[in-house]
């Protein structure tokens, strides 16, 4: 899809991810206002804020100044995950090893179960 400004470029960056103004203009150290500003067009971005916006939100810088190649540089960002990361970052090392033992352990039981699910499946599939 080729978008023809920065500004409407920026604003698509944001729809893509699903977050509101307020916090993509919390990620690139803007007021929601001054973000506004610049998705309506009625300002242009400096460089430093498409430096900002492309390292932040992983954009291909390229795309972002010409609207050519691909939109991101690296997979997309997940804000759930991201989120996650953040507030396991600042837990007491002990409780963090703990969290990340269970959420291992979540991980095998959730497999283990969509394999029996699917095996289920396929055992119903061949009775038919």
């Amino acid at each position: 899809m080729a978008v023809s400004s920065i500004c409407a470029r920026i604003k698509l960056i944001r729809q893509t991810l699903g977050i509101s103004q307020n916090d993509f203009s919390d990620g690139i150290f803007l007021t929601q206002s001054s973000y506004s500003k610049i998705e309506r067009g009625a300002v242009e971005p400096n460089k430093r804020t498409l430096e900002i916006i492309s390292t932040t939100y992983h954009i291909s810088k390229d795309w972002l100044i010409s609207g050519e190649g691909e939109m991101f540089s690296a997979p997309a960002p997940d804000p759930e995950l991201d989120q996650l990361m953040k507030i396991i970052k600042e837990l007491d090392p002990l409780f963090k090893e703990y969290i990340i033992q269970q959420i291992k352990l979540f991980a095998k039981l959730h497999k283990s179960n969509k394999e029996t699910v699917k095996a289920q499946q396929t055992a119903q599939k061949k009775k038919t």
